[in-house]
C-alpha cells in the first residue's frame, strides 16, 4: 500500500471540483433533500469559488492518493482564512473527505496528521473543525483522535439550517 499526500494547485481545480461534489454527495445525500443538496453544491463547489478559495492566502488544499488513485482531499485554513473568528494560535480543518471506496483504510488519519504537522510548523496551539451533529461516523473518528466539542454554529444546506459542532484538539 502506497499513500501519498500532495498539495493542490490551480491545475487541479477540475479534479478538486469533481472529488468535492462526489464525496459531499456520498456523505450527505441520504439525510438531505435533493433540492437542498443541489443548492449547496451549486454554491460551494463551483470552479470560480474553488479557485478563489485556493488563491486565498492561508488556505491550503491537499489530495491523498492510495496506490496512485485519488482517494480524498483536505482543506486547512489559518489566521484570517478561517471560517470562524478564532484565535491566532488555531488552525482549521475545513474539509476532510475520503471517497467511499477508500474509507476504513486510515486515510482520514493521515490527512489529520498532516493538518497537525502544518499546525505545529506554523506554531499553532490547537486544531479545530466543524462537524454536522448527525455525522456519527465523523464524530466518533474525531473524538477517538482527541477532539472535544467546544461549541457549535449554524451550517446552511440550501434553506435548511443545520448545526455543526465545533470540535477542538489542543496540541
Amino acid at each position: 500500500m502506497v499513500i501519498k499526500i500532495e498539495a493542490c494547485n490551480q491545475n487541479d481545480l477540475q479534479m478538486l471540483q469533481e472529488i468535492s461534489i462526489e464525496t459531499f454527495m456520498e456523505t450527505f445525500q441520504e439525510q438531505n433533500t435533493p433540492e437542498n443538496m443541489q443548492a449547496y453544491l451549486e454554491s460551494a463547489y463551483t470552479l470560480g469559488r474553488l479557485r478563489k478559495e485556493m488563491m486565498k492566502e492561508n488556505s491550503f488544499f491537499f489530495f491523498i492518493y492510495y496506490n496512485n488513485q485519488l482517494a480524498g482531499y483536505m482543506k486547512v485554513n489559518t489566521d484570517d482564512a478561517q471560517s470562524e473568528e478564532m484565535d491566532a494560535d488555531a488552525l482549521e480543518i475545513e474539509r476532510i473527505y475520503i471517497r467511499g471506496g477508500f474509507q476504513r483504510k486510515g486515510l482520514g488519519k493521515y490527512l489529520m496528521n498532516k493538518a497537525i504537522e502544518i499546525a505545529e510548523n506554523k506554531k499553532k496551539q490547537k486544531v479545530w473543525l466543524g462537524v454536522w451533529e448527525y455525522n456519527e461516523q465523523a464524530l466518533v473518528f474525531y473524538r477517538k483522535n482527541g477532539f472535544v466539542q467546544t461549541g457549535s454554529h449554524s451550517f446552511f444546506m440550501g434553506d435548511d439550517e443545520q448545526t455543526d459542532y465545533i470540535m477542538t484538539k489542543t496540541l
